[in-house]
């Protein structure tokens, strides 16, 4: 006991890096399609990756509520890559919080913003005023797709679940900072709203309406129904 208390005094913290291993985790049942992917994409993708193998198994809960749960095991040789499947899986299942901050990458540029993945398969908006403080002219001119960008979740729609990103809250207001009114729908100033009596043509169409003088139908003549005003005889065409 004595020499082995010279080469190793108390059990080591974790194994050798490239010691074989197992994890498992357990998920809700709702994130067990997102791990699998469509036909098996995702977790296939994974796997691939990081040089892990990985099983899934929908069971029956064991605390006492009706329901499943998904069980999650992953086997390697790596432990970076166990890890880094481990976190990857974690992120699937995660649900985005309002005043967190995440590391995110661009997906895809619109004139008014970009779209951020801030975890797999979860996507907000950076709306353009939300770049930063100063005015920024266009998207293009800062981000562009594939950029990783660290932005904070503003808040998160109640009925659409639509998620709004910022980059600018994440730096210092500049001093003295005054916020650029905004106009009307889609920020711009229409003006205002023309009334029916200033379109063209100057007069309001009810009064157009009144003045026009009104045709007494008692006064036309009336086209006969019949040709020479004769009522056909029996079993011959009417000639219209």
């Amino acid at each position: 006991m004595g020499e082995m208390m010279k080469t190793i005094s108390e059990p080591r913290e974790d194994y050798k890096p490239f010691v074989p291993r197992m994890v498992q985790i357990e998920v809700a049942s709702e994130f067990i399609g997102a791990i699998i992917g469509k036909g098996g994409e995702t977790i296939q993708g994974l796997q691939k990756e990081t040089g892990t193998t990985i099983t899934i198994e929908e069971v029956p809960r064991t605390d006492g509520v009706e329901g499943t749960k998904g069980v999650v095991d992953i086997f390697g040789v790596d432990k970076t890559a166990m890890d880094t499947a481990l976190q990857r899986i974690k992120d699937i299942c995660a649900v985005p919080e309002a005043g967190k901050v995440y590391h995110g990458k661009v997906v895809s540029i619109l004139d008014f913003g970009a779209f951020i993945e801030i975890l797999p398969g979860k996507e907000g908006l950076l709306h353009v005023s939300e770049i930063a403080w100063e005015k920024t002219e266009k998207v293009e001119d800062v981000l562009k797709v594939g950029d990783e960008v660290d932005v904070k979740l503003l808040e998160i729609d109640a009925k659409t679940g639509k998620m709004r990103l910022s980059m600018r809250a994440l730096t210092e207001k500049p001093e003295g900072y005054v916020e650029p009114e905004r106009g009307g729908r889609g920020g711009r100033d229409r003006g205002p709203r023309r009334e029916g009596g200033d379109r063209k043509g100057g007069n309001d169409r009810g009064e157009r309406r009144n003045d026009r003088p009104r045709r007494d139908n008692a006064d036309r003549p009336r086209k006969p129904r019949f040709e020479n005003n004769e009522e056909p005889k029996n079993n011959e065409p009417d000639v219209f």
